[in-house]
């Protein structure tokens, strides 16, 4: 399960991804728009411009834009940053493994080897999935993540 924290993150995104080539956005905007608590979400966006997804400007025609393409960005990126490892069990993380203290031999746990396979079809998604591809998703009024 992603956090909220993840679920803004991607929500920000899309939005910021939506606009119109070269167009900044205003975090009140964002917020606003997408209902989110303005000051969760001002760290959020200070996170992602400090992993140089964003950029950003002061001023009268300030705001947020993307650093770089919507097409470069996916999904298992956005994920990582804000929520880590992606496996559902420490031991099957590619990024953060950590053994089990719980197994006695690591090698022949029936659990890993499920989450293992779990955690592969997961990452095929996620690595698939771009955040430009999310952008030209229609947007369904009854449904919000």
């Amino acid at each position: 399960m992603i956090s909220n924290r993840c679920k803004y993150a991607l929500k920000a995104l899309i939005y910021i991804a939506r606009q119109e080539m070269g167009k900044s956005v205003l975090s009140s905007e964002i917020a606003k728009d997408e209902h989110i608590p303005k000051k969760f979400l001002e760290n959020i966006l200070r996170d992602l411009k400090n992993a140089q997804f964003l950029t950003s400007k002061r001023g009268a025609k300030g705001g947020y834009k993307l650093n770089k393409g919507a097409e470069e960005i996916t999904l298992i990126d956005i994920i990582r940053l804000m929520d880590g490892p992606i496996a559902l069990i420490p031991c099957v993380s590619i990024m953060y493994n950590q053994t089990c203290d719980t197994c006695k031999n690591d090698y022949f746990c029936t659990i890993k080897e499920t989450f293992a396979e779990v955690r592969d079809a997961t990452l095929k998604i996620y690595e698939k999935t771009t955040l430009a591809s999310l952008a030209r998703k229609e947007k369904n009024t009854n449904f919000v993540i």
